[in-house]
């Protein structure tokens, strides 16, 4: 059985390693690997190299990548078990190769010169102190920065006994097995609980608090049937949207009145990480697209991602206005706006939402027509405020749980990221037998 211990280390002169276990060698990366530059196959596989998963073929990755359709003989040959630095590399290391095949020209190709454990090298290229390492190996500014290659290759690397690199290897890939299925269960947790958030959004939203209640068709497809004392309405009658105005480019500033962008607006929260304002005296002159707290604000352009609707309730207090392609929705006394908030969440209005958005542009839109044309289930006012009361109590305990769920992934990750560091660093050894 393997226990951690801690290692007698000596110093080194690299800046990102100041120390190493004693029986370690520290070797420059050109005296373990040399660079590639094979081409003139055109026929071999495309592959990517993904933070994520590695290099992989195309095929494999599954997401949309730049397909190369000319000069193919011009790219890289990897084989399989070759190191490639991307251009991301300084912001999540260097990958391994799992597949033969051709990459971009712009990638390094490494292969090792000396015997060497793969898998210790492909956990300590994904390291956070290597990592730190690659960010003072880049050329180029912002978007262009890329690893130069004659810079690394000068740089020194940790290396172990090849038994040692073995064991290191052979216990994270258990622990790693462990921990992945660890968060597995823990994600399937907080997949079953959004699930029965959903569940109860539907139920209540729909058919109300009391089960006994007798049901009638609603007439709407995404609603089905409702109690007999409920009706339905279209959005536009329960409220007053007005479109975001149409500043210009030299209108934004520095400083002045925050301005709601399409990037602020995000399924149910509003984001301030990208920042416009304008000057003071706009708020005075555009008094129609002011934005107060507990107005809801759409995005009518790409309305819809991964979360859901792009629509939030505003919660700060302080001078807004609002940008073209969005709209700020004001619910009129006939509507409890957290009624509206719950139908919006509700997957089957999102489904009809979707049903409405004009698709056939370079980007998704909707008017504020289109949204208010949709129905929705219309029970009392009380009753909404009822439901809505049921649905926040329901909800309160399973976002607890939730909560729990994702502050022990965070915890297993950061152990993860932790235990890897020190292996692979030799602040901790690996005691164990080696078979």
């Amino acid at each position: 059985m393997a226990t951690l211990s801690f290692n007698k280390l000596k110093n080194t002169d690299a800046i990102w390693l100041p120390n190493v276990p004693e029986h370690w060698e520290l070797v420059k990366v050109r005296h373990l690997f040399k660079e590639s530059t094979k081409k003139g196959f055109p026929n071999e596989t495309l592959l990517v190299a993904s933070q994520k998963d590695g290099v992989v073929s195309k095929d494999a990755y599954g997401k949309r990548t730049v397909e190369a359709t000319k000069d193919l003989h011009n790219l890289k040959l990897v084989e399989q078990g070759d190191f490639v630095i991307s251009l991301r590399s300084f912001q999540g290391g260097i990958e391994l190769a799992y597949e033969r095949g051709i990459i971009s020209p712009a990638y390094t190709v490494m292969k090792e010169t000396r015997q060497i454990e793969k898998r210790y090298f492909k956990n300590l290229f994904k390291s956070p102190p290597f990592i730190s390492l690659m960010t003072l190996c880049v050329k180029g500014i912002r978007e262009g920065q890329n690893i130069d290659y004659p810079t690394f290759k000068n740089e020194y690397l940790p290396l172990p006994p090849i038994e040692e690199q073995r064991a290191i290897a052979a216990y994270l890939d258990k622990k790693n097995s462990e921990i992945d299925k660890f968060i597995r269960n823990k994600e399937r947790l907080v997949e079953l609980l959004e699930e029965e958030k959903q569940s109860i959004v539907r139920r209540l939203g729909t058919k109300g608090i009391n089960e006994n209640e007798t049901l009638k068709d609603s007439n709407v497809n995404w609603i089905g049937k409702i109690p007999v004392s409920w009706t339905t309405k279209k959005i536009k009658y329960l409220g007053k949207f007005t479109s975001g105005f149409s500043f210009d480019s030299g209108d934004f500033m520095d400083e002045g009145i925050k301005v709601i962008k399409i990037s602020n607006i995000q399924p149910m929260q509003l984001l301030w990480d990208d920042l416009s304002f304008v000057k003071e005296s706009y708020y005075n002159r555009y008094k129609s697209f002011r934005v107060f707290k507990g107005d809801l604000v759409f995005a009518l352009t790409r309305p819809i991602i991964k979360g859901g609707i792009k629509v939030a309730v505003v919660d700060v207090e302080e001078k807004l206005l609002i940008n073209q392609r969005n709209a700020i929705y004001k619910p009129s006394k006939k509507l409890f706006r957290d009624w509206l908030y719950f139908v919006i969440l509700n997957n089957d209005f999102i489904t009809e939402f979707d049903n409405q958005i004009d698709h056939t542009g370079q980007q998704p839109n909707i008017s504020t027509n289109e949204i208010g044309n949709i129905y929705i289930p219309y029970p009392s006012m009380e009753e909404q405020r009822k439901i809505v009361n049921a649905i926040k109590k329901d909800w309160a305990y399973i976002d607890l749980v939730i909560s729990k769920a994702q502050k022990e992934i965070s915890s297993i990750k950061e152990y993860r990221e932790a235990l890897i560091t020190d292996l692979v660093t030799g602040k901790r050894s690996l005691n164990c037998d080696l078979e």
